[in-house]
């Protein structure tokens, strides 16, 4: 039985590229890579315990596999797209304080 299911629109528009580009359905595609996602985790070489150490910092991440690698730097960027709470309250203290906040793209100090 089919179930319906929420996708974000970035996700479902490289869902629509790729499906045009492979000639699939875009229900088909997601199932492709949805049974490509599942038999790599599964794989002997591949370890998503590892990657969640990894993203956690405990473990280094020259221990992963290339697989596992890929999958970690996937994770780290997504990770680094929302700061921590702590992260936040420690720049919005150095905004009050007038310290610099950050670098801008040319490296230099941001104050606010």
């Amino acid at each position: 039985m089919a179930q319906p299911v929420k996708l974000a629109d970035d996700i479902m528009a490289l869902v629509r590229r790729e499906a045009d580009l492979q000639s699939r359905s875009m229900a088909c595609q997601i199932t492709h890579w949805l049974k490509i996602g599942r038999a790599i985790e599964r794989s002997g070489t591949f370890d998503y315990g590892h990657i969640i150490a990894a993203l956690e910092g405990e473990r280094d991440t020259t221990e992963l596999t290339e697989l596992e690698e890929i999958a970690w730097l996937e994770g780290f960027i997504e990770k680094m797209g929302y700061p921590t709470k702590a992260e936040e309250t420690f720049f919005a203290r150095r905004q009050l304080l007038c310290r610099g906040v950050g670098l801008d793209a040319c490296g230099n100090l941001v104050y606010a």
